[in-house]
């Protein structure tokens, strides 16, 4: 890891905002009638969001088709900047026909409430596994992000957007955007800001990465998922609350900054952990941890693929730190990895999430040695919700 670090530009150079002014918003508002509208889901809504306040920058919009060509072929935009899949929002053969290139439509919520504008740059048919194999890497339907694909509809509309309202959001205390979160770092004197992924409660695994990566840096940006995941995985507030008691009682309170990343898990492995990178540059963090197998599902991806695609962007902006296995070896009597102790397997307890998972589903607390008691209280707290 760098010793040197200074709070790195947005990706591409600046900081997207696509909110309309007051000025914008009443005179759209005053017409909304005279718009087609496209409905979307709140995950849907969700992209709106993250475009509009420059966490997605340099994206300004849905891709039209040359623009998501080059990213399904290259991982890169048209202009060379990195990015690893489509930013894409697809319509049914109804929408297709009726709305036109150059039109200006609205986006709207399934209560009708109007969220943005789009201005339609193009409108395009997508080869379905193309686009499943580019992204994912495989067809099979059982991986969540395919089986979203093939569920699409056949045309894809690509424009700008400009947010007209912003739907609340799931923690309004947390739900912090790239221009708040840059601040807040400067005001702390944060040169050097790791980041923190996560779509799990914390066990002690987790703890050991971010304080040592802390060790390194400034502050530690926790970034929880928050959004669709697949079946099985654990409730939001259940990974919220778990974090803030971890924070609470074991952090420094000045060193760590929790702030939510309202977007759906796509599951996309190695693209995905690149995807992960630019959005935490986009927050203003110069380094993100990369654990074994991040964003992955099943064995669709290696367990270390999701280090090695740092490797062909040299020019990504903000700098990876990677974590290997980490086990509790009961003869060094601490938090290892498999780089560090020479112990033989049987020495060693694992950190594994499918373990933790069945002892709660049983209504059995995990050893404090593997995951603080506040913690395990949370999710036990919440009747095993994730558990069928």
């Amino acid at each position: 890891m760098a010793v040197n670090g200074n709070i790195p530009e947005p990706h591409g150079g600046k900081l997207i905002n696509r909110v309309m002014s007051d000025k914008e918003k009443t005179k759209i508002l005053d017409q909304v009638n005279e718009f087609d509208k496209i409905q979307i889901d709140t995950e849907m809504w969700k992209v709106v969001k993250n475009i509009s306040f420059g966490i997605f920058s340099p994206i300004e919009g849905f891709m039209i088709e040359s623009e998501a060509t080059s990213v399904l072929k290259n991982m890169r935009l048209e202009n060379d900047i990195p990015w690893p899949f489509p930013i894409i929002l697809d319509i049914n053969k109804k929408q297709s026909a009726k709305i036109k290139i150059g039109d200006s439509v609205i986006l709207t919520s399934d209560s009708g409430q109007p969220i943005s504008l789009l201005r339609v740059n193009d409108i395009y048919g997508y080869n379905k596994k193309l686009f499943a194999e580019k992204i994912f890497g495989t067809l099979d339907r059982s991986h969540p992000g395919v089986d979203k694909i093939f569920k699409q509809g056949d045309s894809l509309i690509g424009g700008d957007i400009f947010l007209i309202n912003e739907l609340p959001a799931i923690f309004p205390e947390l739900d912090l955007k790239p221009i708040e979160t840059r601040k807040i770092f400067k005001e702390r004197n944060w040169e050097k800001i790791v980041a923190f992924q996560t779509r799990n409660p914390p066990h002690k695994g987790h703890e050991y990465v971010q304080k040592t990566a802390l060790t390194l840096a400034d502050g530690l940006f926790i970034n929880p998922v928050i959004g669709k995941k697949k079946k099985g995985d654990f409730l939001d507030e259940v990974i919220i609350r778990s974090y803030q008691e971890l924070i609470k009682e074991y952090y420094p309170e000045h060193r760590v900054l929790l702030s939510t990343f309202e977007t759906e898990m796509h599951y996309a492995g190695p693209k995905e952990a690149i995807f992960h990178a630019i959005a935490r540059k986009n927050f203003g963090c110069n380094f993100i941890i990369i654990g074994r197998d991040h964003a992955g599902v099943g064995d669709f991806y290696g367990p270390y693929d999701a280090h090695k695609i740092f490797d062909h962007f040299p020019d990504l902006g903000i700098e990876p730190i990677f974590f290997r296995s980490f086990s509790l070896c009961r003869v060094c009597e601490g938090i290892v990895s498999d780089k560090i102790c020479p112990h033989l397997p049987e020495c060693h307890t694992n950190f594994s999430g499918t373990n933790i998972r069945n002892l709660l589903c049983a209504g059995k607390k995990p050893p404090k040695e593997v995951m603080r008691p506040e913690v395990t209280k949370v999710i036990l707290e919440y009747q095993n919700p994730f558990c069928e």
